[in-house]
């Protein structure tokens, strides 16, 4: 860099920071902007030397995320400051937890510490990376929730500056977001955030389809502020006339929320009819909040007629987020569907900035806010289990983040908010961990109902319990909380070690009668036998008795043709060709071949039955254990969670038409940059010479210009020409190929 940029870039820097204390959504004291200048210095000094992959300087990034947390969520000074310094310990050496406690203090310190905490995990084949990092975010909420509220900052800016990324890692990041980061921050109330990071995932993993329907919002949005103006004028006198001070706004749906009720319902976006709403936020007192809301809910249904069963009131019973309003849907004019929200100030604010961000944080403790406690709570309530499978445990979680609630009494009359579709067994789990495991039967409204039973808002539950009661598996199939299914599982799965036990040293004395020692390569060749997945499966059966004496008997016979068979199964795969793995009749005229990787090779491959991909569909592969290769469709309904939790072992795939097979070519291109000229070039490859341009880049500078273009070609010879015919054009210099 010449000394011009290194001086524009630093009065670039110099003006983020300074916005950043302008954008505040809290009042700043002079204490609080002396502790952010800190933070500062100590970030850019810590990443001075390094750019992120777009070229910027680091900085840019936690100054933008201090800018989100400062702005879009509004939290306060400290939050601000470790948002600057969230980075800071992991990427640099000079700088360690001890050190940042004691510049800033004990709570910047624990707040960083947590982020430092999610970073990468060693390697491991037979673990999910990812789902290891997620269980650690997971449980620093047992530290302090601002630790995830600024990782979801993070990754908001994140999912802003993708573009820079390979497209691989634009859509591995995307289903991340998608997977875990989008409902967490929905979870947690952060509406407006959760709706870009899912608009933006979008955008990498189905861009044609998030570009439709943004085409389509934009082309619709005249008529909307239109419709919305209508809508106001109607009701703004009446408003007036009851001396209520309000403001009328309109918003459109998220792009995403639009997509998943053209799937949900079928239709097309033409056919979605609530693609916007109308929100009235009115000025109160919190004392007179619930009737003014109410009185609004009148005036507008004495000129718009209500949908009866789409009456949401979150104002008598909030959401676990915090979220409170009035939603309602009424006929509007035209005779359209529309949905009105109404909300007070404060509870537009909750909305807007989520809930942990409306209760104020002081001297490092949060204030002693039941609710607050509460909400917490819910979200650490499966967290009591975690030394359980990464995956699951993160399955478990997510369970939860998007469930929408109903409300049920306890035989006391105190209210429980549980997920919709929740049984009498989640009910049970909710109030103790004892009471769960000790189920065994319930009431609902006084009468005796299955353990199955899906509760209603409004029901009064009551359990019985017995010392003698236990789970068993099919409890599984009633429980639908997270936190239900993680104490069954642990219970399950205590009881099953126990039999284990039994069932190893029962399999030793039968082994031994026919002679056969239990050791490592026994077992692996026992659990391959009866086609299970760990030895423990193995000892499980052994004792509850389904594997018996006449099977070992037969195990036994057959071992010594074990190895014999395995070669020859080895032989025969590797003989195997891609066409001889799928069903004829599902190769199309058109595409007659599945390819891997950049290298585009032909390997054996089984297709997914979760989604059944056929020729012609965009897919990719999946590295499974035991089956090799299995090919699924880019949109199947596994494809977020296998790209989020096990992105190393996902391959690129591509169905070709084998007689029209072709393979990429990088040309690079230096020379005097001359009007016309990147115009030239592109006529020559796809005009003159009929080739298909696959993607083209072109930078200059001081009237030099370098350029890089991929092209699809059917053998090296043309590339050669193509080349050739390229360094004729007036004022290329240099062609050569990457």
């Amino acid at each position: 860099m010449t000394a011009e940029d290194i001086k524009k870039e630093n009065a670039a820097i110099a003006k983020e920071y300074k916005e950043l204390l302008k954008i505040s959504y809290r009042n700043l004291s002079a204490a609080d902007k002396k502790m952010i200048r800190k933070a500062f210095d100590v970030a850019v000094d810590a990443h001075k030397d390094q750019r992120r992959k777009s070229g910027e300087a680091y900085i840019f990034h936690p100054i933008s995320v201090a800018k989100i947390v400062a702005s879009e969520i509004g939290l306060d000074a400290t939050s601000i400051a470790a948002a600057l310094l969230h980075d800071v310990v992991e990427d640099c050496e000079d700088y360690s937890i001890s050190d940042i406690e004691q510049l800033f203090g004990e709570t910047v310190a624990r707040i960083v510490n947590g982020l430092t905490k999610i970073s990468s995990l060693k390697k491991d084949k037979d673990i999910s990376l990812q789902a290891e990092n997620f269980r650690k975010m997971l449980l620093t909420l047992n530290d302090d929730v601002r630790v995830i509220i600024i990782k979801i900052a993070d990754r908001m800016h994140n999912m802003q500056t993708i573009q820079s990324l390979r497209e691989d890692k634009q859509i591995k990041i995307a289903s991340e977001t998608l997977y875990i980061y989008a409902p967490l921050a929905h979870k947690i109330g952060l509406y407006n955030i959760k709706s870009e990071l899912e608009d933006l995932a979008l955008k990498y993993t189905e861009p044609e389809v998030y570009e439709s329907i943004l085409l389509k919002l934009k082309e619709s949005k005249e008529d909307q502020d239109n419709y919305i103006s209508e809508i106001s004028t109607i009701l703004e006198g009446a408003l007036t006339k009851e001396k209520i001070r309000y403001e009328i706004k309109g918003r459109p749906k998220s792009i995403f929320s639009i997509r998943r009720k053209m799937q949900k319902q079928g239709v097309s976006f033409e056919e979605v009819y609530d693609k916007f709403a109308v929100r009235i936020i009115y000025k109160s007192g919190l004392k007179n909040e619930k009737f003014l809301a109410w009185k609004i809910y009148s005036i507008v249904t004495d000129f718009f007629r209500p949908n009866p069963t789409r009456l949401r009131d979150w104002i008598s019973s909030p959401k676990s987020t915090g979220y409170e309003a009035l939603h309602i849907t009424v006929m509007g004019p035209k005779g359209r569907w529309v949905e009105v929200q109404i909300r007070s100030e404060r509870m537009n604010e909750i909305a807007e900035k989520g809930y942990a961000a409306h209760y104020k944080y002081k001297e490092g403790e949060i204030n002693n806010d039941e609710n607050l406690e509460s909400w917490i709570g819910k979200l650490q309530e499966v967290m009591d289990n975690p030394g359980a499978n990464a995956v699951d445990f993160v399955e478990e979680f997510k369970l939860n983040l998007y469930a929408k609630e109903i409300f049920v009494f306890t035989p006391e009359g105190d209210l429980k908010s549980l997920p919709k579709e929740a049984t009498p067994l989640d009910f049970a789990f909710s109030i103790h961990t004892e009471v769960g495991l000790k189920t065994r039967g319930a009431k609902v409204n006084g009468k005796l109902v299955p353990l199955s039973h899906t509760l209603n808002s409004g029901d009064q539950v009551s359990i019985i319990t017995s010392e003698n009661a236990t789970p068993n598996s099919n409890w599984l199939d009633y429980a639908t909380t997270a936190r239900a299914r993680s104490k069954i599982k642990s219970s399950l799965k205590a009881e099953k070690k126990l039999i284990a036990q039994e069932g190893k040293e029962i399999l030793r004395r039968k082994l031994k009668q026919l002679k056969i020692n239990l050791d490592e390569r026994s077992v692996n060749e026992l659990v391959n036998h009866f086609k299970l997945q760990t030895s423990l499966d193995l000892f499980y059966r052994i004792g509850i008795g389904s594997i018996d004496n006449p099977m070992l008997k037969k195990f036994a016979a057959s071992r010594s043709n074990v190895l014999v068979s395995f070669i020859k199964s080895k032989i025969q795969r590797k003989k195997a060709t891609p066409s001889e793995t799928i069903d004829n009749d599902e190769i199309t005229s058109k595409y007659d071949m599945l390819v891997f990787g950049k290298e585009e090779e032909k390997l054996n491959y089984k297709v997914a039955s979760c989604c059944n991909p056929i020729p012609g569909d965009k897919v990719f592969g999946f590295l499974s254990i035991k089956e090799g290769i299995k090919v699924h469709k880019k949109n199947c309904p596994n494809a977020v969670s296998l790209q989020s939790n096990y992105a190393y072992r996902i391959i690129l795939a591509k169905w070709i038409d084998s007689s029209q097979q072709v393979f990429r070519a990088v040309i690079k291109l230096t020379g005097i940059d001359e009007k016309g000229l990147v115009s030239d070039i592109t006529k020559l490859i796809s005009s003159n010479m009929n080739v298909n341009i696959k993607s083209i880049k072109f930078d200059s500078d001081s009237g030099t210009f370098y350029g890089e273009i991929a092209v699809e070609v059917n053998n090296t010879s043309f590339v050669t020409k193509l080349m050739n015919r390229l360094k004729k054009i007036n004022g290329i210099e240099k062609v050569s190929r990457v």
